[in-house]
């Protein structure tokens, strides 16, 4: 039926085949991924949750085992359609908003948010300031008393004389 690429085709099923590569294959280890469900998506909300073994990092990029499990929950809720906001929502109801890499922007958390722009003006306020200050000095200040030239010369001849 095939003529002579039968046997060809046939080698390269069989090789495909044992070596485990199919046409819709990803690489050793990646995640499998749910059936409508934007893998830039799922970054996107894991990218906003701590890791609860590594805490430095997020689950997006953590690469322990609880944030794999976390990424392939926030997959299955985003696949069954939840807003991930709502993703979101459930790990904070779970774990406390710990869990947040960026604090909400109210209540007590707002200080986190106020408090560093508020430092930087305050600093360059008192920069200003002492800028101000350091810069009226030298334009006010008094000039050298005038030496007379006749006591100029007393030194001048005083100073060879010694030399």
């Amino acid at each position: 039926m095939f003529g002579r690429l039968g046997p060809l085709l046939l080698l390269a099923l069989i090789t495909l085949a044992v070596l485990g590569v199919a046409p819709d294959s990803r690489a050793v280890g990646a995640e499998p991924a749910a059936r409508g469900v934007d893998e830039q998506k799922v970054y996107e909300v894991a990218s906003q949750l701590r890791c609860v073994v590594c805490q430095n990092l997020s689950v997006a990029d953590s690469p322990s085992e609880m944030a794999n499990q976390m990424r392939n929950l926030i997959r299955e809720r985003l696949a069954a359609g939840e807003p991930p906001a709502q993703v979101v929502q459930y790990f904070v109801d779970k774990y406390g908003d710990w869990i947040l890499l960026e604090p909400r922007r109210q209540g007590f958390t707002l200080i986190v948010w106020l408090l560093p722009p508020l430092a930087v003006v305050v600093g360059l306020a008192i920069v200003a300031v002492l800028v101000r200050r350091w810069t009226r000095r030298r334009a006010g200040a008094p000039a050298p008393p005038r030496v007379d030239p006749g006591m100029s010369e007393r030194i001048r001849r005083e100073m060879e004389g010694e030399g």
